[in-house]
């Protein structure tokens, strides 16, 4: 872990749903440590709560989701994690949301298990027009705590 604890790779939250991808730091469980990132999925709305551990995230996983941001901020959707060693993680923008006279972006997204419980969560999030820059900030984040080889 870093010095101030657990980094949120990804945190996509409103007042109602949230999904988050939260990084504590390097695996305890594979000695000696290979570039792997202990991580836990946290999936939240007023109807369904999810919480996956274990999961290890790889270098090529940080750059994969570097290409899906780029993705996403063309307005594409993007499947994240669909090696089926990890939750895939789904995010399809769903166009503009107006609350309270503010345009927010509504993206779905689905957090799908099919390495261990085989459940899947799929909510609705929106977001300010710059979540996209927010979430790249957070990956430059992860990648400046514990630096190891990029593509």
């Amino acid at each position: 872990m870093t010095e101030r604890g657990p980094v949120d790779l990804i945190h996509l939250a409103d007042e109602e749903n949230s999904v988050i991808v939260r990084v504590a730091g390097p695996t305890t469980r594979v000695l000696p440590w290979d570039g792997c990132l202990d991580v836990d999925i946290l999936v939240a709305s007023e109807f369904a709560k999810g919480h996956l551990t274990e999961v290890c995230l790889l270098p090529e996983d940080l750059d994969d989701w570097a290409v899906a941001l780029e993705l996403l901020a063309e307005g594409q959707p993007i499947r994240w994690m669909d090696d089926g060693r990890n939750p895939e993680i789904r995010i399809t923008p769903e166009g503009p949301y107006i609350s309270h006279g503010e345009v927010l972006n509504a993206i779905e997204v689905v957090v799908r298990d099919t390495a261990v419980s085989l459940t899947s969560v799929c909510v609705l999030v929106r977001l300010p027009a710059d979540w996209v820059d927010a979430q790249r900030l957070r990956l430059a984040q992860i990648r400046a705590a514990w630096p190891f080889g990029r593509s």
